[in-house]
């Protein structure tokens, strides 16, 4: 509903507007720092795979998600991003971590055989 904006209302909206400000930066800050930690991991995942370098299965957000949360910085699947789908090869890949709106981090990923 609308409201008349007297000063009483004006001032209590400036402080909410102040409040939720404040939350958006720490937000921004932790997120900053996360990403700083995962930039730094080098993660090996290993897996069963064939002669030719595919694997038996496939690598997906949850197990890169555990893979990392292991290693001491704590994420969750849903920030995981692979566009390509599930990594289905033994190899080097750069995987996008989605913090915040505004920070993303890139994580060092090498799949291996077992």
């Amino acid at each position: 509903k609308a409201v008349v904006a007297s000063a009483d209302k004006i001032a209590v909206f400036e402080a909410r507007r102040a409040e939720l400000e404040q939350k958006a930066q720490e937000a921004h800050a932790a997120a900053e720092a996360r990403a700083s930690a995962i930039s730094a991991l080098k993660v090996v995942i290993s897996h069963k795979a064939g002669d030719e370098g595919r694997l038996y299965g496939s690598i997906g957000t949850r197990d890169i998600a555990d893979a990392v949360t292991k290693q001491g910085v704590a994420i969750e699947k849903h920030e995981v991003r692979l566009p390509n789908g599930q990594i289905r090869t033994i190899g080097d890949y750069e995987i996008h971590i989605h913090l915040h709106s505004d920070v993303v981090a890139v994580l060092s990923l090498t799949v291996a055989s077992e």
